[in-house]
């Protein structure tokens, strides 16, 4: 397999999980475990340019920015702010989404949090681009005769996003997304 800028394929670390496919408006398919994962065709998903699947009970967001395919997990690391509708900008040499919620800035390619701040030890303090390190589980996509695959990260070490899948992320989406709602309802009145 070819990845979609038609070089090799490049491995990110993967992650086993169980369950199965869920593509929008597609049924719902057995797929084995670990992937890949058909997640749509080439054409439409560059058409839809952001795509939310369920792969193996996780929710992931695939984007297509620049001729390029990137698969993240949906729910924003900080407090799961769902980024499917976040800005992408180019920062610093890197092509990160913004999280909608709180602006926090997550590089596309590889989940890394960057945030600018100015050395106090500097004269002048010059504000620069700084990283929080791994923060977003990113996933391997690829590209084979117009169909588009995700394989889910296999990185057994604990992502700040692995948080917002499981059940008490679910809990704390939920809580999040309503004291949003009430905070809006009341700016209105």
């Amino acid at each position: 397999m070819t990845n979609v800028m038609g070089g090799s394929t490049t491995i990110i670390p993967m992650i086993n999980l169980e369950a199965t496919l869920l593509c929008g408006d597609m049924e719902e398919q057995q797929q084995p475990s670990g992937g890949p994962h058909f997640v749509g065709k080439k054409d439409e998903l560059i058409a839809e340019k952001r795509s939310f699947r369920t792969l193996e009970g996780r929710d992931i967001l695939i984007i297509h920015h620049q001729d390029v395919f990137y698969a993240i997990d949906s729910y924003c690391y900080h407090n799961g702010g769902l980024l499917q509708n976040g800005d992408i900008e180019e920062i610093d040499g890197k092509m990160c989404i913004i999280c909608p919620n709180h602006k926090y800035k997550i590089t596309l390619a590889e989940g890394e949090g960057i945030y600018k701040a100015k050395h106090p030890k500097e004269n002048p303090p010059v504000a620069r681009w700084f990283s929080k390190g791994l923060k977003q589980r990113v996933h391997t996509v690829t590209e084979s005769n117009g169909d588009v695959y995700v394989k889910l990260s296999n990185d057994k070490s604990m992502i700040d996003s692995d948080y917002y899948q499981g059940e008490k992320g679910k809990v704390a989406r939920e809580a999040a997304e309503a004291s949003r709602k009430k905070s809006e309802a009341d700016a209105d009145r």
